[in-house]
């Protein structure tokens, strides 16, 4: 898979990648995106910002993710391990269904904690809704720990914040 910078001609094609995620994750009885987030207002802001990668196999954008140092406001009510305030944050990954279970998301993560590596980043944080086991299951594996939860949406149960400390 290749993984690039995406440009706004990559917005349908990104859109596709979130509607596939989308109805996959609800055909599993996860609630935690639908059809108005995320939504093409908030990748054209990604895109313009020029943090959000895609990962590509065969011409085909099967995954995407932003990626800075920007985050949610009701993060800093969590005790995180990296004290020193040098992290950086994954925003919205996802992927179409048909790569789930490949190591698509893993290579994703994996370029993206390369990303704050090599720029002298000393961790890297995230949030996933508590009603996404697989997600949970997915960024333990990856050696992240559960630190504690934030109440990102009114009209949603709680977000379980984790942190990655290099």
């Amino acid at each position: 898979m290749k993984i690039t910078l995406a440009t706004t001609k990559n917005l349908d094609a990104i859109m596709e990648m979130y509607n596939s995620c989308v109805q996959g994750m609800l055909a599993l009885g996860i609630d935690q995106w639908d059809e108005s987030y995320p939504n093409r207002t908030i990748i054209e802001q990604d895109l313009k910002e020029g943090c959000y990668y895609i990962g590509i196999i065969d011409n085909e954008i099967v995954a995407g993710m932003r990626v800075d140092n920007i985050q949610d406001p009701t993060y800093l009510n969590i005790n995180w391990a990296d004290k020193s305030n040098n992290f950086m944050v994954v925003h919205r990954l996802g992927s179409k269904t048909k790569v789930w279970n490949k190591g698509i998301g893993k290579q994703m993560m994996d370029f993206a904690e390369n990303i704050a590596i090599e720029s002298g980043y000393s961790s890297f944080r995230l949030d996933t809704y508590s009603h996404n086991p697989k997600a949970m299951e997915f960024y333990k594996k990856l050696g992240y720990q559960q630190l504690g939860h934030i109440n990102l949406k009114p009209d949603k149960d709680i977000y379980y914040c984790f942190e990655k400390v290099f």
